[in-house]
């Protein structure tokens, strides 16, 4: 019975790519920034190879790995979770998805209000938390919605639960979704529902993403296809619009994602679990907070030795990233780096630098040959197993 968990350290970047520049990134580097925090400590994954990965210049590096490693590079034109997960399941994205610096076109937010038949609020690139504050008062007295983007591709919908109920919420976000094709189409269509009072208003756990469908096939489609499991944990069932995932849970963030991980592990599947651990880039990276970020690693690190004990003979763990969001630099958003890729398991041979990788689509290749399937979609596979 063969089983790989693939878990996304969701925003954890190793450092600049060469055109970091090109996208506004120059100098960033999440893990480093992390690093420089008090509360930072990773030993475990320093003993897997963590620390020996190309251009990681923390802490002290292993002489004899457990695991194996890669740096990872992306190629997609992107930086955002949608492209980056894509690739890291096989699809590379020539173009960056449409992204709004200026807020949506007129002609959209009215058809939108037309659709829900309510009104628009803000219509900006704003912080999640902010907007809430700026708007949700207005919100409360007038019932209107409250639109907003960022940097990344998404079209985001924020409503006070008592104002717009969650399901309600979810079907004008579907109308959304269902208008935001072709040249508007973005990544992300979020539901944000929210509680609480003016100058108490707190975001809740039932946010919900409707995403594009990945254009072309995935190792998801392929194992899927070829009747293995596809376990998804987490928001890989938004991110990929369900397409090729045999099962799911959602989560309320790491410490739950690090929980039902373990969960599957005690179950009998053959196939994929895909966990995205969200909260390293979700409530720190965006949040510019450092402090936050590096208590989040540490934490992931001290619960890695129940995820490495659970492991069956057959069974590999990948842990990487789908890009990075320095904490510490003036942006909130999301930054062009590296990722990193740590291998582990019985079947792995240990100890072995795979160096820079040219694609995140090379996990996608490794996990399918793991599997005796031949790629239908990009990447090569590192040569990471045991004959």
């Amino acid at each position: 019975m063969k089983r790989v968990f693939l878990i996304v350290l969701d925003s954890v970047g190793i450092g600049e790519m060469p055109d970091a520049a090109d996208y506004g990134d120059a100098g960033s580097n999440t893990i480093k920034a992390a690093s420089m925090s008090p509360y930072f400590s990773m030993p475990n994954m320093r003993k897997l190879g963590f620390f020996n990965i190309d251009g990681v210049e923390i802490g002290e590096k292993e002489a004899a790995p457990a695991g194996a490693v890669a740096r990872m590079t992306e190629v997609s034109k992107g930086k955002d979770t949608t492209i980056g997960h894509w690739e890291i399941a096989g699809v590379i994205s020539p173009k960056p998805l449409p992204t709004y610096p200026n807020g949506f076109p007129q002609e959209i937010i009215e058809e939108f209000s037309k659709k829900t038949g309510r009104g628009v609020l803000c219509n900006k690139p704003y912080s999640g938390t902010d907007v809430i504050r700026d708007y949700g008062e207005e919100h409360l007295k007038t019932g209107d919605l409250i639109v907003y983007t960022s940097a990344d591709s998404v079209f985001q919908v924020a409503a006070h639960e008592d104002i717009v109920p969650v399901e309600k919420l979810y079907e004008y976000c579907q109308i959304a979704r269902d208008m935001l094709r072709g040249e508007h189409g973005v990544g992300r269509v979020i539901a944000r529902p929210f509680t609480g009072t003016p100058g108490n208003f707190t975001r809740t756990t039932r946010r919900h993403d409707f995403s594009l469908q990945p254009p072309k096939v995935t190792m998801l489609d392929q194992l899927s296809g070829a009747g293995f499991d596809v376990l998804s944990v987490g928001k890989i069932i938004d991110i990929f619009a369900e397409k090729g995932i045999t099962e799911y849970v959602r989560t309320t963030g790491n410490e739950d994602g690090i929980n039902k991980t373990l969960d599957y592990m005690k179950k009998d599947f053959n196939g994929l679990c895909f966990t995205n651990l969200v909260d390293y880039d979700m409530l720190y990276g965006h949040r510019n907070d450092v402090e936050g970020y590096a208590k989040a690693l540490t934490y992931f690190d001290e619960r890695l030795p129940e995820l490495l004990a659970a492991m069956g003979e057959e069974d590999v763990l990948m842990i990487t990233a789908d890009h990075g969001c320095d904490p510490s630099t003036p942006s909130t958003d999301h930054s062009r780096e590296y990722t990193p890729l740590v291998m582990y398991g019985a079947p792995v041979r240990a100890g072995e630098n795979f160096g820079t990788r040219k694609s995140f689509s090379d996990i996608a290749a490794t996990i399918l040959s793991y599997f005796d399937l031949t790629p239908e979609c990009a990447g090569e596979a590192i040569p990471v197993f045991k004959k």
